[in-house]
């Protein structure tokens, strides 16, 4: 008779009937032995004292620990073209030292594979979360226990300083350890392959298919972390050069004009703050006013309830201090400065209702899509129709993922330059052949890509910085720049629903409901398209998710986010605007577009049941 877990009953739904007391406990007693953590081995043997309390009064204890424990050792935490990413805790379906000693195994593996006979070399960058400089200092361990030449940054940095290392430096492969705009309690560990392993266009960038198999097949074939061989020095601690090098190389985008700007800036508890300060001070804007609150690096990010900028407050404090300074811009970046957020004085949206604020009195955050467009229109009219647009030698082109506006099309097309639309991630934009600039909506620009091959708040921020202080200069602002573009375009307005969700079952569930039964139409407009990415669009590489058409115009993409748990809706409509329409025309417009986007919302949510 076989004894199986008492915690694991038939009427639990936890139960899996194939694995019985004994073998769970050696499974995690396995993975205790292994673990080169102290503190995670008591975590692991905690859990497992409470899961088998005695004590008739520990009934709530015994079963969160029984819940905790299945979660933690129902699987292993999965490698894809995002690396790794999830809660840091212990137990091989969390971030943690055995995790990642095994991932940097694997990819030391990977890289000997791919270049037989040579040494491979690597450069390795981390943030300021808790654990990111002991996994960065494991991952050198391991590489150079390997035979691998590797290299850290000497402090943490943005992730878009690594991505210039992985490109200046010419090493085979480059990881970052962050997680990037994730809650507090969780890691990441991104993988970057260039040197002699890419060669094309996407050299420098981060993996996709099938180099993501490639390594979790050999992070598999890896053995547990206690058997993986861990130097105890060797590798190469980089100096400020490298730092000081992606601050010039970012200061030569620089326009050299006089500055009459005033700017706040938050780096929103990340790393970026000391370096985006240090490019806007090179450039010329003087005039820049920091978050205090949030300037100094802090794993806890105690201002702000997620650390995003797109998150509904995570930039009320900057708003705030713009208010009370008069600043003529705002601009956040996300804790590893790799995505730029702007806000504005938009007279628009002022209103009288309710308490004042710097909302109510009319400052607004940007829209990644209208960001994005104001840098496609500024970096489209400085390119050149024909020439070269890089290293690869191909004509220039503009990307953007699926997901966002189609407006950058357009954009490019008035200026004579190619155009490709990717999947979404900047795994897919940053291979472009011939890219000159690249976004994607949610608040991700690559503005250089010789230099970074990735999306850059550093370098986006100072371009935006400069378009709003020429506009300035004319007497205008970023918000008349958007009213010029939708008298050459069309007014076009994106908005995102957003669920998130505790039970990752629910995903795939709400994926079935929309393409079972999609909405007929989309704010009073007939859908005359449902397309299911997972069969392909456009010669792109099959994905999840749905894209709906109605016969106005108006588009609804709907996926399951690639790192975060959960369902993404990207909405857009499009409304005509005369060449010649006035401000209020486009007042009016922009209102009208904002009402089809609430219904198409309500629409939308829905036929998702959420």
């Amino acid at each position: 008779m076989t004894n199986r877990p008492d915690y694991l009953d038939v009427d639990d739904p936890g139960y899996e009937s194939g694995q019985d007391h004994a073998t769970f406990l050696e499974q995690v007693e396995a993975w205790i032995e292994a673990d080169p953590e102290p503190r995670d081995q008591a975590e692991l043997r905690t859990l497992l004292a409470e899961a088998d309390s005695p004590d008739p009064r520990d009934h709530e204890l015994r079963a969160r620990a029984r819940a905790e424990l299945r979660d933690r050792f129902a699987g292993t935490l999965q490698f894809g073209t995002a690396g790794l990413r999830g809660e840091m805790a212990a137990g091989p379906n969390r971030m943690n030292r055995a995790v990642v000693i095994r991932a940097a195994a694997g990819l030391a593996s990977f890289l000997r594979d791919a270049l037989p006979g040579q040494t491979p070399r690597v450069v390795i960058g981390y943030d300021a979360r808790h654990h990111s400089h002991t996994f960065a200092l494991d991952s050198a361990a391991v590489f150079t226990a390997a035979g691998l030449e590797a290299s850290i940054l000497p402090s943490p940095l943005p992730t878009p300083v690594l991505a210039y290392a992985v490109r200046h430096l010419g090493t085979d492969a480059g990881v970052m350890v962050t997680a990037s705009h994730n809650p507090p309690a969780d890691n990441g560990y991104k993988v970057y392959l260039g040197g002699r392993v890419v060669t094309d266009s996407g050299q420098g960038a981060q993996i996709v298919p099938p180099y993501d198999a490639e390594i979790a097949a050999a992070i598999d074939r890896a053995p547990v972390a206690a058997r993986v061989p861990r130097a105890t020095d060797g590798w190469t601690v980089l100096g400020r050069d490298l730092a000081l090098g992606y601050v010039e190389s970012v200061g030569r985008l620089s326009d050299g004009a006089a500055r009459d700007l005033r700017i706040v800036a938050t780096p929103l508890h990340g790393v970026g703050g000391e370096v985006l300060d240090r490019v806007l001070k090179d450039a010329g804007f003087t005039d820049v006013i920091s978050v205090a609150e949030q300037f100094e690096a802090n794993p806890l990010f105690p201002t702000v309830a997620f650390p995003n900028p797109e998150e509904p407050g995570a930039i009320d404090l900057a708003l705030a201090y713009a208010q009370d300074a008069k600043a003529d811009l705002v601009i956040a970046n996300d804790p590893d400065a790799d995505r730029c957020a702007l806000a504005v004085y938009d007279p628009r949206v002022g209103t009288y209702q309710g308490a004042e604020t710097a909302r109510s009195n009319g400052w607004r955050m940007l829209h990644g899509d209208e960001v994005g467009s104001l840098l496609g229109e500024e970096i489209g009219r400085r390119a050149t129709p024909g020439g070269a647009g890089g290293t690869d030698g191909a004509p220039p082109f503009f990307a953007s993922s699926i997901v966002s506006s189609r407006l950058l099309r357009k954009i490019a097309e008035s200026h004579g330059l190619g155009y490709s639309a990717t999947l979404t991630g900047f795994k897919w934009i940053s291979r472009v052949d011939g890219l000159v600039y690249g976004y994607e909506e949610a608040l991700g620009y690559c503005v250089d890509p010789q230099d970074v091959r990735d999306k850059d708040g550093i370098s986006a921020a100072l371009l935006l910085a400069q378009l709003a202080n020429r506009l300035k200069a004319e007497g205008r602002t970023l918000v008349d720049a958007l009213d010029d573009l939708a008298r050459a375009h069309g007014l076009h307005v994106t908005d995102q629903l957003s669920a998130r969700f505790t039970d990752l079952d629910e995903i795939p569930a709400a994926m079935s409901r929309l393409r079972a039964a999609p909405p007929r139409t989309l704010a009073g407009s007939g859908v005359s398209e449902v397309l299911d990415l997972s069969e392909g669009l456009d010669g792109l590489p099959p994905t999840d998710g749905v894209r709906l058409l109605s016969a106005d115009g108006t588009r609804v993409i709907v996926r399951p986010s690639g790192t975060e748990p959960k369902v993404k809706c990207y909405l857009e409509v499009i409304v005509p605007v005369a060449p010649d329409a006035s401000y209020d025309d486009l007042t009016a417009a922009r209102a009208f577009a904002r009402t089809r986007l609430d219904q198409v919302r309500a629409d939308v949510a829905a036929a998702l049941g959420i």
